[in-house]
């Protein structure tokens, strides 16, 4: 039976494990830019803070230190002006525009006095009395008509009135968002690449894997010499292919213990019964038909009995024991069975049964051709031997995704219902039957040998149903 494990690239470990790694660093490393995100957000307001703090003082000095004449307002605004131009993120591309800053001065009663930046002042003013600001400390500030909010810092004068000193904080903004931007496409680049390097790692060590699990089940159903793939890495997976080989070298060494064995127990059984058998042969071919022949033919038989009892014993347990040896070939299971089926007709016959076949054509199967004439042959004795005259058995041959399917039925009395949960152990059998207990078990035996599966039961209309399950 050969071994699918090939899987598609989304459904394999690992894919899976690639995934989950490259998520985990994904999301390590988005937490780890939220925290930088805000330590630079952080730094660059208290940057501006610190500048605007200065900016005000200095203004603030510079008013109370200009004489109040017509030249007042002149000073003042040529300093608020070269004061914008200083300003800290200026973003140089968009050349001696002065809309980021702006300088207000009002009096002590709100009115405003002295107006420096983009516009009119006045929604700026009204702003500015909403949100009441506090000298000394920068405060953000929304004005309406305008998109993004002012950064705005305050001082008191000696004459009561205020200074208010805005910055923009559009390059403050635009900087996160630069930053932001080009994060994001470094984190993709290397979410990319990880998952890359990761999926290569797995993919490569976990391919090992596999070919250790294909060769490990072709191991046993093939051939018991062969050995799982070994790595020149003396890492985990290595020692696990090495660690197998070395078990199934000691697994090799049981089976052919085994097979010396039942070889050896086998030939010293056969020999001394083939010898009876030929002497009794020899005394009933010799000696004259009389009364004392009979007692000589059914001795034969009984020997017969022996030896297909102790064949299918051995068989039996080497099956068991997954130790059965099979030579695969193609063959046409629907012409074995007519061949079984021309074969048996005229025994089946004589005691009033009818067989038929039901078949979709040819189905061919890889098996060892002698062991499946050898199952087949033990259904078709278990129904001469069991069913009354007159009955019918019905085979259904069918084949599907998952194999062939061989399907017989009859019409008889059934299993006996105490021995049905062990109708495939050794040594098991109905009230009135006069076997050895070892049909089913040899039937079981061959098929779980081949990759398939058997099951039996009683039919709801009366009969036993048997299916077998064998892989193309």
């Amino acid at each position: 039976m050969s071994s699918k494990t090939a899987k598609p690239v989304m459904h394999s470990a690992a894919w899976r494990i690639s995934l989950w790694a490259t998520l985990a660093f994904a999301c390590g490393t988005l937490l780890v830019f939220v925290f930088l995100h805000q330590f630079v957000a952080n730094d660059i307001q208290r940057r501006s803070d610190a500048w605007l703090s200065g900016e005000v003082e200095v203004l603030g000095d510079v008013a109370e230190q200009t004489p109040k004449n017509a030249l007042y307002d002149r000073v003042v605004g040529e300093v608020a002006e070269l004061a914008g131009k200083e300003v800290p993120n200026k973003d140089l591309s968009a050349g001696t525009s002065n809309d980021s800053v702006f300088f207000l001065q009002t009096s002590a009663g709100g009115a405003p006095m002295l107006w420096v930046g983009a516009g009119s002042g006045e929604e700026n003013l009204k702003a500015i009395r909403a949100a009441r600001i506090a000298p000394d400390r920068p405060t953000d500030l929304r004005v309406r008509g305008f998109g993004i909010p002012f950064r705005v810092a305050a001082t008191r004068i000696d004459d009561g009135s205020y200074i208010y000193l805005g910055l923009s904080e559009r390059d403050e903004l635009r900087v996160l968002r630069i930053m932001r931007l080009r994060f994001l496409l470094l984190w993709l680049l290397l979410v990319l690449l990880g998952f890359g390097i990761v999926f290569y790692t797995a993919h490569r060590m976990l391919s090992l894997v596999r070919r250790i699990t294909e060769a490990a089940s072709r191991i046993g159903h093939s051939d018991l010499s062969a050995r799982v793939p070994t790595s020149a890495r003396r890492d985990e997976v290595g020692s696990l292919a090495l660690t197998l080989n070395h078990m199934l070298d000691r697994i090799e060494n049981s089976m052919h213990q085994l097979h010396t064995i039942t070889d050896s127990l086998a030939h010293d059984l056969r020999s001394p019964l083939t010898a009876i058998r030929g002497k009794l042969e020899m005394s009933l071919s010799a000696g004259s038909l009389d009364d004392n022949s009979e007692p000589i033919v059914s001795v034969i038989e009984e020997l017969d009995r022996l030896t297909e009892f102790l064949n299918k014993s051995l068989d039996v347990a080497e099956a068991k024991a997954d130790a059965l040896r099979l030579t695969r070939c193609e063959i046409d299971l629907e012409e074995l069975l007519r061949i079984m089926i021309d074969l048996y007709e005229p025994s089946m016959s004589e005691k009033g049964l009818q067989i038929s076949l039901q078949s979709g054509g040819p189905l061919k199967i890889e098996a060892d051709e002698a062991m499946i004439h050898r199952m087949i042959a033990n259904l078709f004795d278990n129904e001469l031997k069991h069913l009354p005259a007159a009955s019918t058995i019905n085979l259904l041959l069918k084949a599907d995704e998952s194999g062939a399917s061989l399907i017989l039925e009859d019409d008889g009395p059934g299993f006996d219902p105490e021995i049905l949960p062990h109708l495939f152990e050794r040594r098991v059998k109905g009230r009135k039957s006069n076997g050895h207990g070892l049909g089913l078990a040899f039937i079981d035996a061959v098929v779980r040998a081949h990759g398939g599966a058997v099951s039996a039961g009683n039919r709801d209309c009366g009969g036993a149903r048997i299916i077998i399950n064998l892989p193309l």
